[in-house]
């Protein structure tokens, strides 16, 4: 994670889990446990300081673990100091959510009902795994529980902690395997009212097809029946990776199906020289060759010069209807600044427009 984001989870954060603990507890040993915590706090990562939090909670608070998260519940409505920007300040109940998944794993009914009143402050999504995988058919039938649940916050925990390929936490390789149990709480919450809870659902869809590409394409075209516009679009954002991977049946899946009878012309890539840190420009008219309507889903392919070989990376362009012998002309910058997920590198680097799956040459440019 960034520094940044590690910056924001300094010492004010210990600080306002005591205060806040002690508020409703009053034997609480403050003291010791800041200075527990404060050992080799400094060079910690931020979610290293999290589980660093958790343990201290585990020296100082009662041993006995229902009463402890129930004191850990209850605390976390006390008001505090505690003052982040950029979205962190939820990341207060990080520690708390941590402490469940580490220690709590024989009291499940405990540690359910406290997932659920702390995901409302900060996602459970990453201690609610621990709970799938040593109980999880307990787990599974709470969750679909929970898919009625009034909070947007409970309901979107039932899809995103289910997620087979969550970033930043361990695979659920059982349902990387046999991810069914996963589709069937994901179909009670296709038509989520909330956003939030759609924009989940589709991020797990993604998940599964990524290692299961053929149930992907069979959930997307049974949702799409009779689909309404909220429902439709979680089928085009779950379907976003297989559409970059130019998979037929993806494609298919939104109409766009089939070899596109089209012709590419007056390809342009300014500069032919680039530098590194620097930009280019590549564009080109798409004209439609038929004497009627295509829908052709229109991509960028880059080949990217690596330390070793060559990598394709896929840029989203547009989805066009094109009219009879019409045309439309597509374009897009990319900037060539070094990246934490990409670093570039002096060659030549290929391009190709991606159109409903197949790979049409533009032509290259020199990065120097």
């Amino acid at each position: 994670m960034a520094s940044q984001l590690k910056d924001q989870f300094g010492e004010s954060v210990p600080r306002a889990i005591a205060a806040m603990i002690r508020a409703v507890h009053a034997e609480f040993p403050h003291d010791d446990f800041l200075a527990d915590v404060r050992q080799g706090y400094g060079p910690l990562s931020l979610t290293q300081r999290g589980f660093h939090i958790a343990g201290a909670m585990r020296k100082h608070l009662p041993q006995e673990y229902p009463r402890a998260v129930r004191i850990l519940v209850e605390s976390a409505s006390q008001p505090h100091e505690h003052q982040a920007t950029g979205g962190m300040s939820s990341f207060l109940y990080m520690p708390h959510l941590f402490f469940i998944s580490q220690h709590g794993l024989e009291h499940f009914e405990d540690s359910m009902r406290a997932q659920h009143a702390l995901t409302q402050r900060f996602t459970a999504e990453f201690s609610v795994r621990a709970y799938l995988e040593k109980h999880p058919e307990r787990t599974l039938a709470l969750l679909r529980e929970w898919t009625r649940d009034p909070s947007e916050h409970v309901r979107r925990l039932v899809s995103e902690g289910t997620r087979p390929r969550l970033p930043w936490a361990s695979r659920l390789r059982a349902f990387q395997k046999d991810p069914r149990p996963v589709i069937e709480l994901l179909e009670l919450l296709k038509d989520d009212p909330s956003l939030y809870v759609r924009r989940s659902v589709a991020n797990n869809l993604n998940d599964i097809g990524k290692d299961h590409p053929a149930l992907l394409v069979a959930t997307a075209k049974r949702w799409l029946k009779n689909a309404t516009p909220e429902r439709r679009w979680i089928v085009n954002h779950a379907l976003r990776s297989a559409i970059k991977r130019a998979d037929a049946g993806a494609l298919g899946a939104l109409g766009y199906g089939g070899k596109a009878d089209v012709s590419v012309r007056k390809a342009a890539i300014t500069p032919a020289r680039a530098r590194i840190g620097g930009s280019v420009s590549i564009s080109f008219l798409l004209v439609n060759r038929l004497a009627r309507r295509q829908r052709v889903m229109a991509d960028l392919v880059v080949h990217f010069v690596k330390s070793r070989g060559t990598g394709a990376k896929t840029f989203k362009l547009k989805a066009v209807d094109l009219p009879p012998r019409g045309n439309v002309t597509l374009g897009k910058k990319i900037v060539l600044k070094q990246l934490t997920t990409r670093k570039h590198y002096p060659g030549v680097h290929r391009v190709e427009a991606l159109l409903n799956g197949q790979r049409v040459k533009l032509g290259q440019f020199a990065l120097r």
